[in-house]
């Protein structure tokens, strides 16, 4: 078993059985696991990021209407099927970890949520990044309504599309 699926599993245990879950408990009494595209090793990048250098605090939309403040830190640039793709990288102004929303075109056909999904990058010791699609995931509005998640930047949203990581939640909310 790879480490990506221990991963998964671990996540649908704790969706499954955890009073965290983002899951109502009547979602939570039928769930039976969430979708996954098959791991897909291209989708994971080792990246140098372009920090901006005039780092300032942009106010994110929420998917409820309300706003949340993330410092715009930087960049990174990968090839995905040919194509150039070019992400805004951000910090959590609170925990200062970063954070990458995105919205591929597996969205327009809902394989994937409509609202876009997120990556958490791993920051290495030589100031590289890991960008590993496999880890994308849903944010906790898509299974649940009393949520309120950041929304993906216009720059954010990308024609090309990412067949990795978490598909469509499926239990009616």
């Amino acid at each position: 078993m790879s480490t990506l699926d221990e991963f998964h599993q671990e996540k649908d245990r704790s969706f499954k059985a955890s009073a965290e879950s983002p899951l109502s408990q009547e979602q939570q009494n039928h769930f039976t696991g969430l979708a996954y595209f098959p791991e897909n090793e291209q989708l994971r990048f080792v990246v140098q990021p372009e920090k901006f250098t005039d780092q300032q605090i942009e106010t994110i939309q929420l998917s409820s209407g309300a706003t949340v403040d993330y410092l715009r830190w930087g960049k990174a640039a990968f090839t995905v099927n040919g194509q150039q793709i070019e992400l805004t990288l951000y910090r959590d102004a609170e925990d200062g970890e970063l954070f990458l929303a995105f919205k591929d075109a597996t969205a327009a056909g809902a394989e994937t949520y409509g609202g876009g999904r997120y990556l958490e990058p791993h920051e290495l010791d030589d100031g590289s990044l890991v960008l590993d699609f496999n880890y994308a995931y849903n944010p906790y509005c898509a299974y649940n309504d009393s949520w309120a998640c950041p929304l993906p930047p216009p720059e954010n949203q990308l024609s090309v599309r990412i067949e990795a990581g978490e598909k469509s939640f499926s239990i009616p909310k």
